[in-house]
């Protein structure tokens, strides 16, 4: 009883708080932007040691070796290592660094850093600032603490970080940030930059000796990606009286609000004023990071927005994503918003993504995925569209694991987002195409762009892009490249570019084999492409799928075209050690076995520990928030029923107390209720922790207690819709999604 009264007490101070957050919230006036002298152009990459400092800074020799390295993929000449260092701290420390880290992408989903200071003995009692090339080549941090899937012990801790010189150096506050890979002591990777590294390499030659058929002069192939980050912003204050938000990022519990996003009225709508200044800030802070900034808008729904850049190289791309998802959280707090990253923060609303539009260019300049204007690049298209097909029908259930997480498995499918089936949406015109192609020689023309005319006098013609839109296509395409629309918002990147690029340089390898075999048997360079692109169209058909992603009917024709369906993520998983992928990663040479089994080992690991994490928070919420909160109002219902029967007698008090009876009655059903599954999940947990394979362990997890997560939701749902809204502890829906 006593500890009931404690509850209460909080509750109330709780209550209190919350109309108070929500009044300062709905009262707070815009932070004034930072903005720095000068146009944009100005201020672009300032904090960044680019080709502009690395050329004042280095000495033309150092420079023209570490600029080959970039370009050309030169192995690095260690001998140099030292004139850049000296270069880039003088660099550093004119614009107030004190500190330099190795700045790499652990198995976290987050990045790591290690500050140290520019410091030395100068053997005279004192010390001098120094920054030696054995420094920034390579550094030593833990391995046994970082995610590692078995490769080291605890007592095994030894792991090395090594520069990539492709990503340029750059500063945040007084650290100047060395973007590295991170590996064990015996080799294998850590992290999701060296296989990225490699993927990006393998996808190049193997692209690059394709190329060869249409123009000898490709001596390259870059991979581009353009990221679309998509975020919430919740009021800080708010968002700090939402336990859950705090140790989830989502919302467990919180009824639908009236009005959400059913009146498309936030998309694309006027920016509130205190996000505008936010954006504002972050999008100088990103230029001045060399992070080109190029899009912001209002999304689908209440509180939703976007950021996207210009595409940029696949390496660099993923590193600008990584730094602009931590500086979104440090400028978010200086406007006093908290950004929720999760996939799926908000129940009954939509999820957020992050677009990967990916393409292929050659060194000279030429797109890869863009139609052309002769056959012979119109041919050239075709190539590198049926063979990204033919590498996605085949790796389609890889492609599904490497965006797949607990976090993610919230928006797939939910209606909002792609379902939880690889398939491509390609249009009617580029289908017609390849339809054609299936069973006729003719290399189709194929028109980038069409007008449209609207018969309006003041409106010019309009160009049409060769596709429509599929929003419930995973990965389509539009225009000059493939858009992974699966990806989820807090995710790196990485994991869908490292399987999607070396699938991509897979197939493409096949390909150059099947033609060249030809060639070689008599064939005209022509016609083997043709025989060979025609094999392709056929065998990836299944994946080919202009429909309604959402539908019950495409669920079970999909199955039929032989399409992963799965959806439990941590089966989904397997895909990874799938034979066909084993072998995939070796001949490609991005991963090992041992690196996949060891990634696997993270991946179940981390589904455990995140569903673990929400299902405790959420029994502490329901039984220390929302039971005594449940209770009190209960007790004041019934507080009244006495009061009518000793004013108005028990049989006219009783029936003006009817529906206050049936209320105290509801109550009662939802908190026992509550109570009961809270017990049973905890159980549940107990279960599962005994298991000691981490993979059974993480189908427990999501068979047995991410189902009761929903369950006490409903419960805990009902009553905040009963309960008297003063005495409601938690910041509600409709002021979590509407105040900002």
């Amino acid at each position: 009883m006593l500890l009931q009264n404690v509850f209460l007490k909080i509750n109330i101070t709780m209550s209190k708080l919350r109309f108070d957050v929500v009044r300062d919230a709905f009262n707070k006036k815009p932070v004034k932007p930072t903005m720095p002298k000068g146009r944009p152009a100005d201020y672009f990459a300032m904090n960044v040691f680019n080709r502009e400092k690395m050329f004042k800074y280095l000495s033309s020799d150092i420079y023209a070796k570490l600029i080959d390295v970039i370009d050309n993929g030169a192995s690095l000449d260690v001998s140099i290592a030292d004139g850049v260092a000296e270069g880039m701290k003088r660099w550093a420390i004119e614009n107030g660094a004190t500190h330099y880290t190795h700045w790499f992408h652990p198995l976290t989903e987050t990045t790591a850093e290690k500050h140290d200071a520019f410091v030395e003995h100068d053997g005279k009692g004192g010390v001098i600032e120094k920054f030696s090339g054995k420094l920034l080549v390579q550094q030593e941090p833990d391995a046994s603490s970082f995610p590692n899937g078995g490769i080291r012990s605890t007592f095994e801790a030894r792991g090395y970080s090594a520069w990539d010189p492709t990503s340029p150096a750059f500063l945040i506050g007084d650290t100047l940030c060395v973007p590295t890979i991170f590996i064990s002591y015996t080799g294998e990777a850590l992290d999701y930059k060296a296989p990225l590294l490699k993927a990006i390499r393998a996808v190049d030659k193997a692209a690059t000796d394709v190329c060869h058929y249409f123009d000898k002069s490709v001596k390259k192939v870059n991979t581009y990606l353009g990221w679309e980050q998509e975020y919430f912003l919740v009021d800080e204050d708010m968002a700090l009286a939402r336990p859950d938000l705090q140790m989830t990022g989502r919302t467990l519990m919180g009824h639908d609000s009236a009005k959400n996003q059913q009146l498309d009225d936030h998309y694309f709508g006027s920016i509130p004023e205190r996000v505008a200044a936010f954006m504002t800030d972050l999008e100088v802070e990103a230029l001045k990071l060399g992070i080109p900034a190029k899009t912001c808008h209002n999304e689908v729904a209440p509180n939703q927005f976007e950021l996207a850049p210009i595409y940029e190289e696949c390496n660099l791309a993923v590193d600008h994503n990584m730094i602009i998802m931590s500086l979104m959280k440090v400028v978010a707090r200086k406007h006093g918003f908290i950004v929720l990253l999760h996939e799926k923060p908000f129940k009954g609303v939509n999820g957020s993504g992050k677009h990967n539009n990916w393409s292929l260019g050659t060194d000279n300049g030429t797109l890869l995925m863009a139609p052309g204007k002769t056959d012979k690049e119109n041919l050239r298209f075709i190539t590198f569209v049926v063979n990204t097909l033919a590498a996605i029908y085949r790796h389609n259930g890889l492609l599904k694991a490497s965006i797949m997480s607990a976090t993610n498995a919230h928006r797939l499918g939910a209606n909002e987002a792609p379902p939880a089936i690889i398939s491509s949406f390609l249009g009617s015109q580029l289908s017609s195409v390849l339809d054609h192609m299936e069973t006729t020689d003719d290399v189709v023309k194929i028109l980038s762009k069409r007008e449209l005319r609207l018969n309006i006098p003041q409106i010019p013609e309009l160009l049409i892009d060769n596709t429509d839109r599929n929003r419930t296509s995973p990965f389509a395409f539009t225009g000059n490249r493939f858009e992974f629309r699966a990806v989820g918002s807090e995710a790196n990147c990485a994991s869908a570019m490292i399987a999607l690029n070396a699938a991509m340089a897979e197939q493409l390898v096949i390909f150059k084999n099947e033609v060249d075999a030809l060639i070689e048997g008599g064939a005209t360079k022509e016609n083997a492409l043709v025989k060979v692109l025609r094999k392709y169209i056929k065998y990836s058909k299944p994946i080919r799928f202009d429909g309604n992603g959402y539908s019950d009917e495409w669920k079970a024709e999909a199955a039929l075209r032989g399409l992963d369906c799965e959806s439990s993520a941590p089966v989904v998983f397997d895909r990874y050690l799938d034979k066909a992928s084993i072998e995939m990663f070796a001949k490609t040479e991005v991963m090992s076995e041992t690196e996949l089994k060891a990634r696997n080992e993270i991946k179940w690991e981390m589904y455990t520990k995140k569903v673990q994490i929400e299902a405790r928070v959420l029994g502490d919420l329901a039984l220390n928030h929302i039971v005594p909160t449940a209770m009190k109002y209960q007790s004041s219902l019934l507080d009244n029923i006495i009061k009518m029967e000793t004013v108005l007698g028990k049989e006219e008090g009783d029936r003006y107390s009817a529906e206050n009876i049936a209320t105290v009655k509801e109550i009662a059903t939802h908190v026992s209720e509550i109570k009961r599954m809270v017990n049973a999940m905890v159980e549940c947990r107990k279960v599962a922790n005994r298991i000691t394979i981490e993979r059974e362990k993480a189908i427990a997890y999501h068979d047995t207690v991410a189902p009761m997560l929903e369950a006490i939701r409903v419960h805990v749902d009902k009553l905040e819709l009963i309960v008297d809204n003063e005495l409601w502890t938690l910041p509600k829906y409709r002021e979590l999604l509407f105040i900002c």
